[in-house]
């Protein structure tokens, strides 16, 4: 009884760390280049007894364990807004910026000059060149950026946006804003990835197919919950009777 109990709880421990992602996926619908996280999820056998008074072989049990979450790199819904600062990132790479915390990666591409004329995100952290910062003069005027991320005024051009690719994206960190941090360091993105001007990517989160997850969730948890509360009153009978019989 006492091991039905514990499985109920490992699943119950899984299943909110599940609804904790949908939550976030939820959050996150509007939000420029948000990727959503799917949860991963592993069996654990528990050892078996070494007793030797048994008559017969234990069955092992099966426990669930929380191995993390992978991310969504499929690609969001492109949508033109005319802005030649706006930039949609195609295929798997991530453009760089830096923050008081050192470089972070993400797809959000709303960008926008500062009262320096650096070219910064919606957050105010430096979009990274090439060759570092890149800023641009109070007169210079007809702004592009190419597929490469060529930025180039009518003074000429003015640096190229850095495009990073990682060998194993489902490892980037989180870190709020939008942002991902990694382990390892990256590698130029070359035709793993292009630029799309006067554009930007949506979330790739579809909110039909999360509320359908909630809704598996809430509906697994209750089961498990309810399973745990039999348990409970089988266990309270079984002492109650033991108690009479004494």
């Amino acid at each position: 009884m006492q091991n039905a109990l514990y499985v109920g709880v490992s699943s119950q421990v899984a299943l909110q760390r599940e609804l904790d992602v949908i939550a976030n996926n939820m959050a996150n619908v509007s939000t420029t280049g948000f990727k959503g996280r799917n949860s991963r999820f592993q069996e654990y056998l528990a050892p078996v007894a070494s007793a030797d008074t048994f008559q017969t072989n234990d069955r092992r049990i099966s426990y669930v364990i929380d191995q993390g979450t992978n991310l969504d790199l499929a690609q969001g819904a492109i949508e033109q807004t005319g802005n030649p600062l706006h930039v949609a990132v195609r295929g798997e790479a991530f453009l760089t910026v830096q923050t008081p915390q050192g470089p972070r990666y993400t797809r959000n591409g709303a960008f926008e000059l500062d009262n320096q004329g650096n070219l910064v995100t919606s957050d105010g952290y430096a979009v990274q060149g090439e060759a570092g910062a890149i800023t641009l003069g109070p007169q210079e005027t007809g702004v592009a950026i190419g597929p490469d991320g060529t930025v180039s005024t009518n003074l000429g051009v003015r640096g190229r946006i850095r495009l990073v690719s990682f060998a194993n994206p489902h490892q980037l960190k989180n870190e709020g804003a939008n942002l991902y941090s990694a382990a390892g360091q990256p590698q130029p993105a070359g035709i793993a990835g292009r630029l799309e001007s006067g554009a930007l990517e949506r979330s790739n989160v579809r909110p039909v197919v999360e509320m359908t997850r909630l809704m598996d969730v809430n509906r697994s948890y209750t089961m498990v919950s309810s399973m745990i509360s039999r348990l409970d009153e089988m266990r309270g009978t079984a002492i109650r009777r033991l108690a009479d019989v004494a």
